[in-house]
């Protein structure tokens, strides 16, 4: 399974518009087969980052199910409405991102996923990416899962909740040493505690991540994101 990741700089103006061109015309239209959904629409939490960015995630089931998806974008039935679209952001990056083998997450049932652009309460993702070193993305993802996800699941309750780890998919344009964390916010009150704090020492000493995870990384960027009220999954 593909999942097609999207930032976009939508128009201030025409904020609402963009959010119902998805939740009206590619929710709809991508749940009329049975390849491809959208799974999630996410805005940038006020505060935290660029204003009027939106991140939608897409899955697809497979390459060829993306190939036809790019042919209906580009010369079928959706080129109408992606010309809408783009009319309606500055413009858009997306990669094409694959679950790592100890993925929490690896496929997603899409007959599952709702299409019907109902409403419900809204949830934070905390989108951790990371660009380890040369030759070191596989040394990442081990101390990911052997460090990481272990920390995560230690004590009572979490701070986030690991739903996936992503590689961009090779030949798709991403940097091949990035790597994607997943994350649902489970505790908000313990998170803006954060932002008005350092982290304390005994949190960054040896044997921790944030310690042990510098011997193969030091680039990484964290985005918090809202779902929409309507977003599918969430």
């Amino acid at each position: 399974m593909l999942f097609v990741h999207e930032t976009h700089r939508v128009i201030g103006a025409h904020e609402d518009a963009f959010e119902q061109a998805f939740r009206c015309g590619w929710l709809p239209t991508l749940a009329e087969t049975d390849h491809a959904r959208l799974l999630y629409y996410l805005r940038h939490a006020h505060g935290t980052g660029r204003a009027y960015n939106v991140v939608t995630i897409t899955a697809v089931t497979d390459a060829g199910a993306w190939g036809e998806l790019v042919r209906r974008i580009e010369s079928g039935d959706l080129t109408t409405w992606v010309r809408h679209v783009d009319s309606l952001r500055h413009d858009v990056t997306a990669k094409v991102l694959i679950p790592v083998d100890w993925s929490p997450l690896q496929e997603v049932n899409l007959d599952r996923v709702p299409t019907d652009g109902a409403e419900h309460r809204t949830t934070l993702f905390l989108e951790d990416t990371a660009w380890p070193f040369e030759g070191k993305v596989e040394a990442y993802l081990d101390a990911a899962r052997d460090n990481y996800l272990p920390a995560l699941k230690a004590g009572g309750r979490p701070l986030l909740h690991l739903e996936a780890v992503f590689r961009p998919a090779w030949g798709t344009g991403a940097r091949r040493r990035e790597v994607v964390l997943w994350q649902q916010v489970m505790d908000v009150k313990r998170l803006v505690a954060l932002f008005g704090a350092e982290v304390p020492p005994e949190h960054r000493g040896p044997g921790t991540w944030m310690h042990d995870a510098l011997a193969v990384r030091d680039d990484w960027e964290s985005r918090l994101l809202r779902t929409a009220p309507w977003s599918p999954l969430y």
